[in-house]
């Protein structure tokens, strides 16, 4: 059964519950006008979805019960027994008929015409006082439609309390008319959930009181786990705490998702209504329409998806005859695709169409005053792009009622940005244009890594990060390099833009590494512009609770939100968008960097895949940085052992940790020893791996390819040395052989 069908057929249930709990209070006010009007708008919604959806029989006995209603509505008849029963018999036909179609998916064959005909006949005010059997109290039958009768079966109603008296056999020649075929009343009568059973709707605001406070579950477990961390016999209570909190947050947000396919369902008929004002001819695609979301922000991103359809159809698509003329099929395509990549949404809108003229938008820019000059010369291909999302820009000739105010992309960017959100773009001229959408799954718990910066901690969302440099005290002295007095770090032969955070808090104070302790960047990816961060320190990754900012820090700038820590600090949550737009941070190109790097003769670098270079006892390896999920710096106490295989509490799951280094073995002595643990995802589970160092990420190129059973993944060249890439599917599940991990092969050869 499709979702618009079950759908359907729950809304329908939920109606003909209405209908027969108000059909016994109609029959003791019969001039009540408000149950008039719930029953008739629960047979009219029947009866107008049956005929988008194609059930003609039971559109056709819903007809001619609307048509009853309406002449009761209006009072021009008056809703005594004989109506009521009619209306009863209705009622039971309906039901069953939804029924057989949840059972089977079609409506299977029946003879209602004689239900049919007594309700047309009811509706004519001569013929609604029918003769009525003194022994049941229901009308009889015309002798003519008597015949056709076969006994009728009681239907088993929704709710058991509401259930109407069975009719017994004696009670044959004088019973109502049934309302379906004896095989279709035997199906209603079955014992099996229906939809509606199935399913209980609930108001959104409840939901977000349990999200409230599942939040708050959150902040409180975060203090508990801290508490408790030096207490032995605690520790299991707080892991369970742990465990039951994941799994009930997990569920929470589950239950406020939601599909895409309640936005993408508003595009067909976007599409074909402009496709005609405009003179297009458009074949629109769909894909993963199943994706979910949470219900907030699929709310939010109903004005973004729209603005950007529109914007494909009037500057993407060309006319047929252009199409023509430029060698392309007169149809053009456009195509919405959802899709759910870690922690986010990803929505793309792509069209085949003539793509966007990066010159004509320098030149709309400098005419519009949006850009200087001088910058204008200085600005790439792919940040001349971006100026398409500036309040105000538009390349449309002229303005119509679809297009050419300059808003339509600036909602795109802002609405999106809002909520947490990145917008990219790409375009290729002649070839088409896409649009890329990055959306959070939720906004209220994120994982952030929290920094420190003038004694203060504050959350760095992770959705943002990309990695972290460590420098040491002995290098402060020459790893920043300074260009027209802007500080800048040379990562991987590529110079990163470099923020301070204390000068940022405190703008005078100087921009410097200390010089008596360790120091540390984050290197941070803000739609496009990419940076780093300096801060004094970091510490341990947490999974936080978005709180709103008041009015008076919002006017800041640097901030997304606020939350507690497990400390019950209070921390700010930057905003990294925000601060490039302070600081004036320029979009950067990692395909820009590519190409210097080849220009430097370093194409090996960059070509290829990129991979967490890491080291274990003196052996390096190469993990696919795809396949990363975090870097965890942890006690040695937080892993357990499952027989003889060590495992870690991740989020809730234990996960084993491949140790074919010997890295858990050397730090059995001390329960407080420091021990790195890079947990990547293999498939749809995740598996740990030991290391003694993080030593870089790399690009490079794969030299051969291995089977999945393979002792190693493959080879690849980074930093000039052949190295090993780690077989994550060799590290067998949990529920494997319980073998000693230093008997794992597999792996073990890639850090050979």
């Amino acid at each position: 059964m499709d979702d618009l069908t079950r759908e359907f057929l729950i809304e329908s249930q939920e109606g003909l519950d209405r209908m027969e709990r108000c059909l016994t209070d109609l029959e003791e006010r019969p001039q009540d006008t408000a149950l008039l009007a719930e029953i008739f708008r629960s047979v009219h919604t029947i009866k107008g979805t049956t005929g988008f959806l194609g059930f003609k029989r039971l559109e056709k006995l819903a007809h001619s019960g609307e048509s009853l209603l309406g002449l009761l509505r209006d009072q021009k008849l008056t809703a005594n027994t004989t109506v009521i029963n009619a209306l009863l018999q209705l009622l039971d036909g309906l039901r069953a008929i939804l029924k057989t179609i949840e059972a089977e998916g079609n409506e299977s064959d029946g003879d209602d015409d004689v239900l049919i005909g007594w309700l047309e006949e009811l509706q004519s005010p001569t013929r609604t006082e029918q003769p009525v059997s003194a022994k049941t109290g229901t009308p009889t039958v015309h002798e003519t439609a008597q015949s056709k009768l076969t006994p009728p079966m009681p239907v088993a109603p929704a709710a058991p309390t509401s259930e109407a008296p069975a009719l017994q056999p004696e009670d044959t020649r004088s019973a109502a008319v049934p309302a379906a075929s004896p095989a279709d009343l035997a199906k209603a009568r079955a014992p099996a959930q229906t939809a509606a059973e199935s399913t209980l709707r609930v108001d959104v605001a409840l939901l977000n009181r349990m999200m409230n406070l599942v939040g708050e579950l959150v902040l409180t477990r975060n203090q508990v786990l801290q508490a408790t961390a030096a207490d032995p016999n605690l520790t299991m209570l707080s892991r369970r705490l742990d465990m039951v909190t994941a799994d009930l947050r997990e569920a929470v947000m589950k239950a406020r998702l939601q599909p895409v396919s309640n936005v993408f369902s508003k595009m067909p008929r976007l599409v074909r209504d402009l496709s005609q004002a405009l003179g297009r001819n458009v074949r629109l695609d769909m894909e993963g329409q199943e994706t979910e979301l949470d219900k907030s922000l699929l709310e939010a991103i109903k004005d973004p998806l729209t603005h950007a359809v529109r914007n494909a159809l009037d500057h993407g698509i060309e006319p047929p005859a252009a199409r023509q003329a430029a060698g392309k099929v007169p149809e053009g395509s456009l195509k919405l695709r959802a899709a759910q990549e870690g922690s986010h949404v990803i929505i793309e809108i792509s069209d085949d169409g003539a793509g966007i003229a990066v010159e004509k938008i320098r030149s709309k820019a400098l005419e519009r005053g949006l850009i200087t000059a001088e910058r204008a010369g200085q600005l790439s291909e792919r940040e001349l792009l971006q100026l398409v999302f500036l309040p105000g820009f538009s390349t449309a000739a002229q303005i119509t009622n679809v297009s050419g105010r300059g808003v339509g992309m600036d909602v795109v960017r802002t609405n999106v940005e809002k909520i947490g959100g990145k917008v990219e773009i790409e375009s290729r001229m002649g070839e088409g244009t896409t649009l890329r959408l990055r959306i959070p799954l939720t906004l209220a718990i994120i994982p952030a890594l929290i920094v420190r910066s003038l004694s203060q901690s504050f959350a760095l969302p992770q959705g943002a990060l990309s990695e972290l440099v460590h420098i040491p005290p002995d290098q402060t002295a020459t790893a920043i390099e300074w260009l027209e007095g802007a500080p800048l770090y040379r990562l991987r032969g590529g110079l990163l833009p470099l923020v301070f955070l204390d000068h940022l808090l405190m703008p005078d104070r100087e921009c410097k590494l200390a010089a008596d302790r360790d120091n540390f960047i984050a290197v941070l990816d803000a739609d496009g512009r990419r940076f780093g961060l300096v801060v004094d320190s970091l510490a341990d990754p947490e999974e936080i609770v978005v709180k709103p900012l008041s009015a008076v820090l919002k006017e800041i700038g640097l901030y997304a939100g606020a939350t507690v820590l497990g400390n019950a600090d209070l921390a700010l949550i930057l905003d990294p968008s925000s601060i490039a737009t302070r600081v004036g941070v320029d979009l950067s190109s990692r395909d820009d960097e590519a190409e210097k790097a080849v220009e430097n003769g370093s194409e090996n670098e960059t070509a290829g895949m990129r991979y967490l270079l890491v080291e274990a006892a003196g052996r390096h390896a190469a993990v696919p940085l795809s396949d990363v999920l975090r870097i965890e710096q942890l006690p040695f106490s937080r892993i357990e052992y499952v027989a003889s295989r060590p495992v870690l509490n991740f989020e809730g799951q234990l996960l084993p940790v491949e140790d074919a280094g010997g890295i858990l073995a050397a730090a059995e002595a001390d329960p407080e020893a420091q021990i790195v643990v890079v947990v990547c995802r293999e498939g749809e589970r995740h598996v740990g791996i030991a290391v003694s160092h993080v030593l870089d990420v790399a690009s490079g190129a794969s030299l051969f390819e291995a089977g999945s059973r393979a002792r190693t993944e493959g080879v690849t060249l980074l930093k000039k040395r052949v190295t090993g890439v780690v077989n994550l599917g060799a590290v067998p599940p949990l529920s494997a052989a319980e073998a000693a991990p230093q008997q794992w092969p597999e792996v073990a050869e890639a850090l050979s």
